[in-house]
């Protein structure tokens, strides 16, 4: 597949990296020489310094023939007009922009983007991506993240384990003995930041992060398994009224009538506008490390604290504050990677990490066959995929363990006729059925394979 991206910044990176590394033909623009620089010193990609949305530029790039257009530059205008040069001049199939300013997203400029105006195939909004992914935390406050699948019937969960947890120093072979109707499966461990495709022999230690897929019907007792039985939070405090920060109270405010909400916003103006833009939320005008207005949110007395300011050392340090502070549980978003490794060890409770959001977002789009969800676990760890398996598929018609599965793939679980069934070895995979596999990103090609169309289908 040729893909252009439009943007050498860290998500066009990533998803650079990504795709030369499935051995697509990719190229990179972008307009400051040092990242095109950098990437072209770092990955087997072409790399061209230009203005993405110039038609001249873009022909260079190969747009005549090109399959997909990402545009991931810091300009909502570049990347819309990118796409539109791509369409209009060069008919390229699919595109696909990052588009952060809301003003462009609200409901009553819903034709704006459509295919007699401005044709871009893929609206990505980083800020609402987010806050839908800190949502879900809220929901589920024992999990470091929680992403539904296959209509909702089935759940990625990650967690993290420590001494306490039940199931910690057991073979992963047991656990189907031991939670003999539990539909759960653990597809992926990252211990000391190295990541583990588990085998069965394999066990859970204090310290990993576990990520498992579930039938959501389960989740409740799948959590306790690991030792979490938290309720949903109903008093959540967000530091930073931004787009994230906005977003997400508005979230709260539509779909969790019953939770408490307060924003703490440093700017005066800012804190204005977002208490005109909410309806029975509580905005604070302070600075977030100011132990009075800490005070003054009842922080002591708050489930959750999230943090989304635009500045990870803010988004750190208050969180820590909240915490000593009596507030139960913190989400902190965290832009700079560099800091992950170390936010076990100050007692955050889960991070959020917009660039990895929204690569998982975009490449859900590009993955081929047919892909209906994905899901990117950590940065070059593996993705978990949802497809439906076609009659064409080497994976229909016959038991899962003569199916011969690359390595690195796992298969998560299965939906059929709205049912969600456990894999095992014996279990026949069926035409139509909802598949949600976790495959290391080596062996994701593979896995598109899988799934592919063949000419015989038709």
């Amino acid at each position: 597949m040729k893909v252009i991206i439009c943007g050498a910044g860290q998500v066009g990176t990533s998803i650079a990296r990504h795709l030369a590394g499935e051995n697509n033909d990719v190229t990179v623009i972008d307009q400051e020489p040092t990242l095109i620089q950098k990437i072209s010193d770092t990955l087997d990609v072409r790399a061209i310094n230009g203005f993405a949305s110039h038609p001249g530029i873009l022909e260079q790039a190969g747009a005549r023939d090109a399959d997909m257009l990402i545009a991931v530059t810091y300009s909502d205008e570049v990347n819309m007009v990118a796409c539109q040069v791509g369409h209009s001049l060069f008919n390229v199939p699919t595109k696909i922009a990052r588009v952060r300013n809301q003003n462009y997203l609200l409901p009553i400029w819903a034709d704006l983007f459509s295919r007699e105006h401005m044709p871009i195939d893929v609206i990505i909004s980083p800020e609402r991506e987010v806050a839908r992914a800190i949502g879900r935390r809220l929901q589920v406050p024992g999990a470091l993240d929680v992403v539904p699948m296959a209509d909702g019937k089935v759940r990625v969960v990650g967690v993290r384990c420590v001494e306490s947890t039940p199931i910690v120093n057991t073979p992963l072979r047991q656990l189907t003995s031991l939670f003999t109707d539990l539909a759960i499966v653990i597809v992926g461990i990252l211990r000391n930041e190295r990541a583990i495709v588990p085998k069965p022999e394999d066990q859970m230690l204090p310290g990993d992060e576990v990520y498992f897929v579930c039938s959501s019907a389960h989740l409740s007792r799948a959590l306790a398994s690991f030792g979490h039985e938290e309720a949903e939070a109903r008093s959540v405090v967000i530091a930073g009224g931004g787009n994230i920060g906005l977003t997400l109270a508005q979230e709260i405010e539509r779909d969790h009538p019953g939770v408490d909400v307060k924003v703490i916003e440093y700017s005066r103006d800012r804190a204005r506008f977002v208490a005109q833009a909410l309806n029975r939320t509580m905005v604070l005008n302070g600075d977030v490390l100011d132990p009075e207005i800490l005070d003054e949110a009842n922080i002591a007395r708050t489930e959750t604290f999230v943090a989304v300011s635009n500045d990870d050392e803010v988004n750190i340090l208050s969180s820590l504050l909240a915490k000593r502070s009596g507030c139960a549980r913190t989400v902190t978003l965290i832009n700079t990677l560099t800091y992950a490794p170390l936010i076990t060890q100050l007692g955050i409770d889960a991070v959020v990490n917009p660039r990895a959001i929204t690569v998982s977002s975009i490449l859900q789009h590009v993955r081929r066959g047919r892909i209906r969800s994905v899901y990117s676990v950590r940065e070059d760890f593996g993705e978990v995929i949802e497809a439906e398996a076609l009659e064409t598929s080497p994976l229909v018609g016959r038991p899962l363990k003569d199916a011969r599965l690359p390595a690195g793939v796992i298969i998560g679980a299965i939906v059929r006729d709205g049912e969600v069934i456990v894999p095992r070895g014996e279990t026949v995979i069926a035409t139509k059925d909802r598949v949600v596999v976790f495959a290391t990103y080596e062996a994701v090609k593979k896995v598109e394979k899988m799934f592919a169309v063949r000419l015989d289908f038709f």
